[in-house]
């Protein structure tokens, strides 16, 4: 199973828009980060966690072949804002998309025009499927298991497939969520930026304690802001198994 890294950013993205900081001047790549995404594949299935509004810039460079589901971590326009450019994948037929009731319902009020009873023509045609933590499915032949994370007040999902799990946009988890990441040994968490503390997202510190309570082997940091620094001072600063990911960036996860 392959994983692409197609933004790792926050919802403003880096660089953000008229900021003069040395990492949003940074001339490194690894600084550039649009919003928050993954892909991940093997030859017969292809996943899409979050569809964001840089979709169109992010899925341009990839091979174009059908995507057999949109799995939605939660509904905040930086992870659902590019669903409306889906459409040249309608060709290969409609889309799944699949959600928690709370995201679920949000779409529909985002996104009547791709639900109502009589569409006009060019229309994404989007099948949403109602999906909930701790109850896993199967998409072509990769297994996934939602659970349950909490950003701030709001109940979102992350995602295990396997070994490997993406959680974003987290800054809580119960013990009973925990529980489903047991024997996960490639883990994509956020981690905002190293402080201040924030009400609804992890921190650096946050985000290794948390990797080491999960016990993962190698855990990859995602949608981080500018503050965080440059990607280079900061993989520096990290343990050996923790280290920020970047747009672009492939795992292949056994």
């Amino acid at each position: 199973m392959q994983i692409t890294f197609l933004g790792t950013g926050t919802s403003c993205g880096v660089p953000v828009i008229g900021c003069q900081c040395p990492v949003c001047q940074s001339a490194d790549s690894h600084d550039r980060r649009l919003r928050c995404s993954i892909l991940v594949e093997t030859p017969q299935t292809r996943l899409l966690v979050d569809c964001g509004p840089d979709f169109r810039e992010q899925i341009l460079p990839q091979p174009f072949r059908r995507i057999d589901g949109i799995l939605i971590t939660h509904s905040h326009y930086d992870h659902v804002g590019g669903l409306d450019d889906i459409r040249p994948y309608c060709q290969f037929g409609e889309i799944c998309v699949y959600a928690d009731p709370i995201a679920r319902q949000a779409m529909l009020q985002m996104l009547p025009y791709c639900f109502a009873e009589h569409r006009y023509p060019g229309v994404p045609a989007i099948g949403l499927h109602e999906i909930r933590a701790g109850e896993p499915f199967t998409i072509g032949d990769i297994d996934i298991m939602p659970l349950r994370v909490m950003h701030g007040k709001l109940p979102i999902l992350g995602y295990r497939f396997g070994r490997f799990a993406y959680i974003t946009d987290m800054k809580t988890i119960d013990n009973d969520q925990l529980t489903l990441l047991q024997g996960v040994e490639v883990l994509v968490v956020n981690a905002l930026r190293f402080k201040p503390d924030h009400h609804s997202h992890q921190m650096v510190d946050q985000a290794i304690d948390f990797a080491h309570r999960v016990g993962a082997r190698q855990t990859w940091l995602t949608h981080v802001c500018h503050d965080i620094g440059l990607q280079a001072e900061v993989d520096a600063q990290l343990p050996d198994d923790v280290k920020l990911a970047y747009d672009g960036l492939k795992l292949n996860v056994l």
